[in-house]
């Protein structure tokens, strides 16, 4: 079983576990066994059906050396530690997971990187940090439409005069798209908080949004989408 590193060690008194996280993911996210073969780079793109290369490359086209990142919850595969790459030493990535084993889980993948830091916290609480960018990788999709809302406005709330938010996850499919049925079938079996990402903008859930121009770009048939959210001003 994998160990917690005793400053990962989960503090109940801070970020208890959210009950949705429990009731519909512990066996992606909390049960051990399950995380060893799910973290990794193959099951992540069968997963996105073949797009996942495009989609973490996509992501890391919104990052540059020497930039503070805030990475918005552990990704399985190689997401985090090419951000850290990207950064390099002259910049820093910070990292966040309210679940201690996703926490451990991404402090592994940055052994050694000086420049990064990994805390156990929720997305919706990310702390009072100013980044550069905010990169939030398929976690919407996975939450309450509550605590869209309530992820969205903080994460905006943290990206510096001039920084960026990224946000990378699930859209409406094009009428038309011959897996949009399978979609739908395996979001209300699988995923029951993603189909609200069809009916609503990322923009329309953050309560400062008028501070950002937005800017979404949309990948296989509209199944997938980057938004992004660069705050006016300069750093």
């Amino acid at each position: 079983m994998l160990q917690i590193p005793d400053k990962l060690r989960f503090k109940p008194a801070s970020h208890a576990i959210p009950s949705y996280l429990r009731a519909t993911y512990e066996w992606a996210y909390l049960n051990p066994r399950n995380v060893r073969w799910l973290d990794n780079e193959t099951i992540v793109g069968v997963i996105l059906f073949g797009n996942h290369v495009r989609l973490r490359n996509a992501a890391l086209a919104e990052i540059r050396t020497g930039q503070n990142v805030l990475q918005v919850a552990h990704v399985y595969g190689t997401l985090i530690p090419e951000i850290a790459r990207r950064v390099g030493p002259t910049g820093s990535l910070e990292a966040i997971d309210v679940a201690p084993l996703q926490a451990a889980l991404c402090r592994r993948k940055l052994w050694g990187m000086r420049h990064t830091d990994v805390r156990i916290s929720d997305a919706s609480d990310p702390g009072d940090g100013g980044y550069d960018v905010v990169n939030c990788y398929f976690l919407l999709h996975e939450v309450p439409d509550d605590m869209k809302r309530a992820i969205v406005t903080a994460l905006l709330q943290r990206v510096a005069p001039g920084g960026r938010a990224v946000f990378v996850d699930y859209h409406r499919p094009a009428r038309l798209h011959p897996l949009r049925g399978l979609y739908r079938k395996l979001f209300e079996r699988l995923e029951p908080f993603a189909l609200s990402m069809w009916d609503h903008e990322v923009r329309d859930l953050g309560a400062d949004a008028a501070a950002f121009e937005w800017t979404k770009e949309i990948f296989f048939g509209g199944v997938f989408q980057k938004t992004v959210a660069h705050r006016r001003g300069s750093i």
